[in-house]
């Protein structure tokens, strides 16, 4: 043999070494022909590499026996590795139906043991492609059950006829069959559906073994190449242990379902007798529980969380406006609750005023027992409404006793109405505001313009209740007296009333507020005073268009001193025209004196550079600076009036102005 030839064996990766050199393998030191084979068995050198002592012998020129001695030690070396590779196999296989056992002992999912008894095969058998099919006996044929390695939708959807196809076959025979080239194969019925899909994926040898159950074939598993192939009669064996693993597993999951079908069956009557049971005892629970929450004073949450506790459900009280309507007249008619989708309703009435309903989510099967419960439950809800309502209406009634006090009843004791005030948790020494509230849009019909008046009053005396403050309803309107706190005014406290009482009763609703008044017993008329100007904010809130808002004096500009009960006009000048002055005073300019020209000469420029004796650029640039002071809109007719009304206060309020220096 050639230089290059042995050279070329070594780049094979027989990890001989070129002539010449020395190489464990080729001369070990004990001098023995069986080393190097040894040391090759021993790392599990495949079985190419064993010719590489021979092929080192012959290039390095060593003698005939030898070279003969290394073919005879190659040759049992040889077979000692594949009887070293068989049991290495056959322990792999026993490892592989061990496992597969182990996973049927604790079967949980048939699924998941089907798949991984088709893994192993393939991986054990070294196919392409392994599967399992089952058969349907209401159908009378076979079908895929579990693949693996396969690519084809369509093999995978298969279904074979008893005889058509080798699966057919084996199912209908109970006998495996092998195939080392399916389409030249014809001892088995080829049809056009299972040619197309063992095509589509490209199978050419196919091994199948049956599942059996006793005598009864269940289905087959079949082992697959995409090449020709000669199946063994140990892969053969392999296959059909695994397919008795599967037949096994099969049966132990049908065992399984029908012992959980029976155990489902015992367990709902159990249920059902416990829940017979459970009902009563959640009747008598329920009754225990409302009849100490009608005792204790609860509310109407407290009935719906017992409820919800009681029925194991969510239970909430809704007005009757956001409930069902159609569920809600038919539980209110028949008095009785009533299913709404998944929902159950239960009218909360009180004679032939409706209160609401009492809402039980996501229950769609209530016992009768539990419906009776809900229904009572109602009742209760109703008469704590009821009791609610008569207590809110008297304390309603005191907080308007005393406002109505406090506006006409000027010679009542200053301590008495402290003291009385003090029970209502208002203190009547704070700083107040009157609020003065009409409802906008009214009805030709006068009963349900009374309603609205009545849900106003109940409104607004809810809002005193929660401000602790006082309300009382008065001149086709309500008033209220509330406390002013932080840095809150006037204005903010109106306009956020006005959207509160308007959304409570859906109704615009307009609100004028008095000035911020301190000491409400101290004078006779304090805050009656208060209320005629919250009165007259009120008009002219509605005499202006602005229906619906809420005001103070301080927001209409000049028409506030008219509007106002004490004139505020230094509050007035420093609102409209004190960043001039204050410009002036800190930078010694004159910026009012050149205003006072601006309007007197007709708002020309012109004109009032010759009044101020100073050049045309001059004015402009001092009403440039006004601009940016009082705002770009300070020249329309409505802010000009005002700035010239504060200008004619200003000059009659401050000393006379210095004569001009020229």
């Amino acid at each position: 043999m050639s230089r290059d030839h042995v050279q070329s064996a070594e780049r094979t990766g027989s990890g001989a070494p070129a002539p010449g050199r020395s190489h464990p393998d080729a001369r070990p030191a004990s001098g023995g022909a069986e080393a190097p084979f040894l040391e090759l068995l021993a790392r599990g050198a495949p079985a190419e590499a064993y010719e590489q002592p021979v092929l080192l012998a012959r290039a390095e020129g060593q003698p005939t026996d030898r070279i003969a001695a290394l073919e005879q030690a190659k040759l049992l070396a040889l077979r000692v590795r594949a009887e070293l590779e068989g049991r290495r196999r056959r322990e792999a296989e026993l490892s592989a139906l061990f496992e597969t056992a182990h996973d049927l002992a604790g079967l949980r999912d048939l699924d998941a043991v089907l798949q991984a008894i088709v893994q192993r095969a393939r991986s054990l058998l070294g196919t392409d492609v392994a599967y399992l099919s089952l058969n349907d006996p209401a159908r009378g044929d076979t079908y895929m059950r579990v693949t693996e390695g396969s690519v084809s939708a369509r093999f995978q959807q298969l279904r074979l006829g008893m005889g058509e196809g080798l699966g057919g076959l084996v199912a209908q025979t109970a006998r495996p069959y092998v195939t080392d080239d399916y389409f030249r194969d014809d001892r088995f019925q080829h049809t056009l559906s299972i040619d197309a899909g063992v095509r589509d994926e490209g199978l050419v040898a196919i091994l199948g073994v049956p599942l059996m159950l006793g005598h009864t074939v269940i289905g087959v598993l079949f082992a697959a190449d995409r090449r020709a192939r000669v199946f063994e009669r140990e892969q053969i064996a392999l296959l059909g242990s695994f397919a008795a693993l599967a037949a096994a597993a099969i049966d132990t999951a049908n065992l399984l379902a029908e012992t959980r079908s029976a155990l489902a069956d015992l367990e709902h009557a159990n249920e059902i007798i416990r829940d017979r049971s459970g009902v009563i005892e959640r009747a008598s629970d329920v009754h225990d529980r409302l009849a100490e929450l009608v005792l204790r004073g609860g509310g109407v949450h407290d009935v719906a969380a017992a409820v919800s506790e009681v029925l194991d459900g969510q239970v909430q009280f809704t007005e009757a406006a956001a409930a069902p309507a159609r569920a809600l007249q038919s539980s209110r008619a028949e008095g009785h609750a009533v299913r709404h989708g998944a929902d159950w309703i239960a009218a909360v009435a009180a004679g032939d005023e409706l209160l609401g309903a009492l809402v039980l989510r996501g229950h769609p099967g209530l016992d009768p027992v539990d419906q009776r419960t809900l229904e009572r439950a109602a009742m209760v809800t109703s008469l704590l409404l009821l009791a609610r309502r008569s207590a809110a209406e008297a304390e309603q009634r005191v907080r308007g006793e005393l406002l109505d006090d406090l506006l006409d009843a000027r010679d009542r004791d200053p301590r008495l109405l402290r003291d009385r005030a003090a029970r209502l948790h208002a203190d009547l020494d704070a700083t107040h505001t009157v609020l003065a509230a009409r409802l906008e849009g009214g009805t030709a019909d006068a009963e349900q313009e009374a309603d609205t008046r009545r849900r106003l009053w109940a409104a607004a005396s809810h809002l005193a209740a929660t401000r602790h403050g006082l309300a009382a309803a008065r001149d086709g309107g309500t008033v209220l007296l509330l406390p002013l706190t932080g840095d809150d005014t006037a204005t903010a406290l109106a306009r956020r009333t006005a959207r509160q009482l308007g959304t409570a009763v859906h109704e615009p609703v307009t609100v004028g507020a008095s000035a911020p008044v301190e000491r409400l017993t101290a004078r006779p008329d304090t805050v009656a005073a208060a209320y005629a100007e919250a009165r007259r904010c009120l008009d002219a809130l509605r005499l202006l268009g602005r229906c619906g808002d809420g005001a103070a004096a301080e927001d209409f500009g000049f028409l506030g001193l008219l509007l106002a009960g004490e004139r505020d006009v230094a509050g007035f000048v420093d609102r409209t025209i004190g960043e001039v002055v204050a410009y002036d005073e800190r930078r010694g300019t004159e910026l009012l004196r050149t205003l006072d020209a601006y309007f007197a000469c007709g708002m020309s420029p012109a004109r009032t550079k010759d009044e101020l004796h100073v050049h045309v650029n001059t004015v402009a640039q001092r009403l440039e600076r006004v601009g940016r002071l009082l705002g770009d809109d300070w020249q329309s007719p409505a802010r000009a009036l005002e700035i010239q009304l504060a200008l004619r206060l200003h000059r009659l309020s401050g000393p006379p102005p210095a004569p001009p220096q020229h």
